[in-house]
């Protein structure tokens, strides 16, 4: 997919596989030692198995752990949920006002991207009200996650390309019990995580308001928000 003039706007990083808490730390020191001139990002990776469980996060949701993953406790909204290999993870750091975007609008923003990306594979995905994501027959594909420090997002969204949904049922995913989980391959996708990501990458870069000229940057904005997976 050819990327919109807006995508000079930022860089975009496709880093492979990539230890959840290295990634977790250099998103937090990113969004630290940025000022108002840094470009936003935009980070294509996926993670080695992995639970991730929000500030607020119920230890409870975890049933049980066949495989020994590794939990990690982390600042973004929401309850737990499950990140491993086939699954494609994009990390949104963006100052949000200096491209005039609330925190829900972003959130909004992200979901479109998803099911944009799963329309041009001919899958019909929804989101549900009070229940961030987008899913499939009332099953989730994709789960999102926001962090934002004084005005600057990290953490951001996981789309199920063709993992191993396994450890999914070893938990309450995001907080809710018995809610099925699906992937792309379920339904006779066979793309790779990297060809997903491009085409995800294209609905984001295009659905991303670009900088106003002379906007506010971050330093300006309320200090932290959560948003739940």
């Amino acid at each position: 997919m050819t990327l919109p003039a807006a995508a000079s706007q930022l860089v975009v990083k496709r880093l492979g596989q990539v230890a959840y808490e290295p990634a977790l730390e250099a998103m937090r020191l990113f969004t630290a030692e940025r000022d108002r001139d840094t470009p936003d990002q935009i980070w294509l990776l996926e993670h080695p198995p992995v639970y991730t469980l929000g500030q607020a996060g119920r230890p409870e949701h975890l049933l049980r752990n066949d495989a020994g993953i590794p939990l990690v406790q982390i600042d973004r909204g929401g309850q737990i949920t499950y990140h491993g290999p086939g699954q494609l993870v994009a990390y949104l750091l963006i100052d949000l006002p200096r491209r005039h975007l609330k925190v829900r609008e972003l959130v909004h923003l992200m979901e479109q991207a998803l099911i944009d990306t799963l329309a041009g594979y001919g899958l019909a995905a929804v989101r549900r009200e009070g229940a961030p994501g987008v899913y499939i027959d009332d099953a989730k594909i994709a789960a999102l996650g926001l962090r934002v420090r004084h005005g600057c997002s990290y953490h951001g969204l996981s789309l199920n390309v063709d993992m191993d949904l396994a450890p999914f049922g070893w938990i309450n995913p995001c907080g809710y019990e018995g809610l099925r989980t699906i992937r792309m391959k379920d339904f006779g996708i066979d793309d790779t995580v990297v060809a997903v990501g491009e085409q995800l990458l294209g609905h984001l870069v295009r659905l991303l308001p670009p900088v106003a000229p002379g906007a506010a940057s971050a330093s300006a904005a309320p200090p932290t928000f959560e948003a739940p997976a």
